[in-house]
C-alpha cells in the first residue's frame, strides 16, 4: 500500500515525539557485551626528539588491535602552557594529523600540558578566545563528558584545576562534581562504568620516588579532592579508572576499584623509558562485568640511544 506524503509526515511526527520522551527514570540498564578499547595518553607531540614519528609508530601499532575505540588520555601535545600561541597551534595541528594514522574514533581527555597560555611567559593574554581549555575545546570538544557503549557508561573528567597565581593542580571542580553526581544518579541500577581523567585520582607514585622530588607548590602528581569523586563513585558499578600523567605502568585497588595509570606513549618525554616503564599504551578488555588490562610497547627508540 503506498504511504501518502500527509501519512509519513504524521509517522515521522509520532515517531520524533515518541524518541522525545523522557527515559524512564529506573529503566533496566541495557545488556552488556563485551568489547576492547585502547587507552593512550601522554604522546607530548612535537617536532623535536622524533616525537611525531614516535606517536606514528604507537598509533599504527595501536591499530593492529580489535578494538573499538580509544580514549586518549591527556597531554596531547607538549607543550601549550608557556608557549606562544602559534607554536601552541601548530602543536595541536601536528597531533590532528598524526591521531588520522590510528584510523579509530577517539574520546579525548584534557591535559595539563594541553591548557593554552596559563604560564606568564607564554606572552597569552587571558582575554584570548582559546586562552586555558577554550583551544582544547574548540579541537576535541566538551572537557568532561559521558558517553556509552555496548551497555557500559563512560565519564571522562577534566581533573586540571587552574590556580591564582597562573599554575594547575590536580582537581575535580565543584561545577563538574555536581554534573557527576547527577549523571551517574540517572543510570539503571549496576550499570557498569568507566572512567577516564589525566591526573590521577588514586595512585601509590609519590612512594616510588625520593620524599624533596614530590614536594611542590601545588598539588600536581594527584587530583587533590579525589576523595569527594570516590565518595561520588560509591554506591555504582565502578569497574576501573585510567589515569594518566604520571607516565609509569600502575594499577592500584581501592574501594573495589582498579584506578589502572597507563605508561606514556613518549616514555620518558622521548628520552627513553620513564621509571622502568617504556614508551606505550594500553590495552583494556571488558566482559562478565570485569575489566582487564595489559600495556604494549611499541618500539620506538629514543634520538641519541
Amino acid at each position: 500500500m503506498k504511504t501518502t506524503r500527509r501519512e509519513f509526515l504524521t509517522l515521522m511526527g509520532a515517531a520524533g515525539a515518541a524518541a522525545a520522551l523522557p527515559k524512564p527514570l529506573f529503566a533496566a540498564p541495557a545488556k552488556a557485551e563485551p568489547f576492547t578499547f585502547l587507552f593512550l595518553t601522554d604522546s607530548h607531540i612535537q617536532p623535536e626528539l622524533d616525537a611525531a614519528k614516535g606517536t606514528s609508530m604507537a598509533f599504527h601499532k595501536a591499530k593492529t588491535f580489535k578494538a573499538d575505540f580509544a580514549i586518549q588520555g591527556g597531554d596531547h601535545v607538549f607543550d601549550a602552557l608557556g608557549v606562544p600561541k602559534q607554536r601552541a597551534l601548530s602543536l595541536f595541528d601536528l597531533y590532528d594529523k598524526t591521531e588520522q594514522d590510528l584510523g579509530l574514533k577517539v574520546h579525548h581527555t584534557v591535559g595539563n600540558h594541553d591548557v593554552l597560555g596559563i604560564y606568564p611567559e607564554s606572552g597569552i593574554p587571558a582575554t584570548d578566545p582559546l586562552y586555558g581549555k577554550k583551544l582544547f575545546e574548540d579541537r576535541f570538544g566538551k572537557r568532561y563528558y559521558s558517553f556509552d557503549h555496548k551497555g557500559h557508561h563512560f565519564v571522562v573528567l577534566d581533573s586540571i584545576g587552574v590556580t591564582d597565581d597562573h599554575a594547575y593542580e590536580g582537581r575535580i571542580d565543584a561545577e563538574q562534581l555536581t554534573w557527576l553526581k547527577a549523571d551517574l544518579a540517572a543510570l539503571p541500577a549496576k550499570t557498569p562504568i568507566i572512567a577516564s581523567v589525566h591526573i590521577p585520582l588514586v595512585s601509590a607514585f609519590a612512594s616510588y620516588v625520593p620524599e624533596s622530588s614530590t614536594i611542590a607548590k601545588h598539588h600536581g602528581l594527584t587530583v587533590a579532592n579525589a576523595n569527594e569523586v570516590v565518595d561520588i563513585f560509591e554506591g555504582h558499578n565502578v569497574l576501573g579508572v585510567l589515569q594518566g600523567h604520571t607516565h609509569i605502568n600502575e594499577n592500584v585497588e581501592y574501594k573495589g576499584v582498579q584506578y589502572i595509570t597507563s605508561g606514556a606513549i613518549c616514555g620518558n618525554w622521548w628520552k627513553g623509558s620513564r621509571m622502568g616503564t617504556p614508551e606505550g599504551f594500553t590495552v583494556v578488555t571488558v566482559a562478565d562485568g570485569k575489566l582487564t588490562s595489559r600495556y604494549e610497547t611499541y618500539g620506538f627508540k629514543a634520538v641519541g640511544s
